[in-house]
């Protein structure tokens, strides 16, 4: 269980850089765990009350239970981090935008405008690519007039040594010059990572019924799935999400038994899949738990970025950011940097 130890080793949290590192929409600590291996002190900001208290149980930074606004007084970061939510958008894209109190980058832009970071980034769906791409490319927009090269890349997870097919988008500002992680030839498998549990049945397992078999079998019918959606041991998993984890629905995260019976995955194997150490423990009911898990940056692919971070900041600045003009922070010019 090579794949095990080194997650359970290397992600620990240990204080060696002077910087502080602000993570906006912090979740239960994904960015924030792969930080604070890499040497970084972390304060959160996340609204979910059980996803904080499982910041606040693993990590040495502390996580602070509030919902974000423009006026939020943030303390001093030399680094900002986070995971702006942006539900409000559908297919059809321009609809309710910043009217959506559930849009997060107004916040994130404030968070850099107020603070000016010398580093940040932030990670995303790879929606906002495709068709969101007008509003991403507002936000890029924004951010390039406060004096950031903006570099972004859509990356996938397995190539980073997480056990699963995850693409994200990852956004990266700064004023000197960065280089994205290294991705690795060897593609980390479910076997690796969950292989001493997969097949057991530990007392907290739950089976699918005759019924919910069905169910899967006319959902990956309608799919034109050829393959069953189970976990394969010598593949990487699918992409885990909130639904396919805590959801009974026709793609859940299953395993086949050797007597061709099926189990949902336990909390600990979900953990492993996401780069999660085996000491890092959820807080929360099981669904709260489930939509932690599925919601998180991967901590090893966080601890990959924060390295590629860290040799960003220590390089010397292109623009000094007492060159940059000095900005309107007033919440109608906020407001107006985005179509209503």
């Amino acid at each position: 269980m090579e794949y095990v130890e080194y997650i359970n080793e290397a992600l620990r949290p240990a204080v060696t850089e002077k910087e502080i590192v602000l993570d906006l929409f912090a979740g239960c600590g994904g960015l924030s765990l792969g930080f604070e291996a890499a040497g970084y002190k972390t304060i959160g900001y996340e609204m979910d009350s059980a996803a904080a208290a499982t910041y606040n149980q693993n990590l040495i930074g502390e996580c602070h239970s509030v919902k974000l606004d423009l006026s939020f007084n943030y303390p001093q970061a030399q680094i900002i981090i986070g995971g702006p939510p942006c539900q409000p958008f559908s297919v059809g894209g321009h609809q309710k935008g910043i009217e959506d109190a559930r849009d997060g980058f107004p916040i994130f832009i404030d968070a850099v405008k107020r603070l000016q970071p010398k580093v940040f980034m932030f990670e995303n769906v790879r929606g906002l690519l495709y068709t969101n791409k007008w509003y991403f490319e507002l936000v890029l927009k924004e951010l390039r007039e406060l004096g950031y090269h903006v570099d972004f890349k859509l990356l996938n997870a397995v190539h980073y040594g997480v056990p699963q097919n995850r693409e994200r988008l990852f956004v990266i500002g700064h004023r000197s010059k960065f280089t994205f992680p290294s991705p690795q030839l060897h593609k980390v498998t479910v076997g690796e990572a969950i292989g001493d549990t997969m097949l057991t049945t530990p007392p907290e397992s739950k089976f699918l019924n005759a019924s919910m078999d069905r169910y899967v079998a006319n959902y990956e019918k309608a799919s034109a799935c050829i393959n069953p959606r189970d976990l394969y041991p010598h593949k990487p998993a699918r992409t885990l999400t909130c639904r396919n984890l805590a959801g009974a629905t026709g793609d859940m995260q299953r395993i086949r038994l050797k007597d061709g019976k099926r189990r949902r995955l336990l909390h600990s194997e979900a953990a492993r899949l996401q780069s999660f150490p085996d000491w890092f423990c959820f807080e929360g009911n099981e669904t709260q738990r489930f939509n932690q898990i599925g919601n998180a940056v991967p901590p090893l692919l966080a601890y990959q970025f924060a390295q590629a971070l860290k040799a960003c900041y220590k390089l010397p600045q292109t623009q000094d950011a007492s060159e940059i003009q000095k900005l309107d922070l007033s919440l109608p010019k906020v407001l107006s940097l985005f179509p209503s």
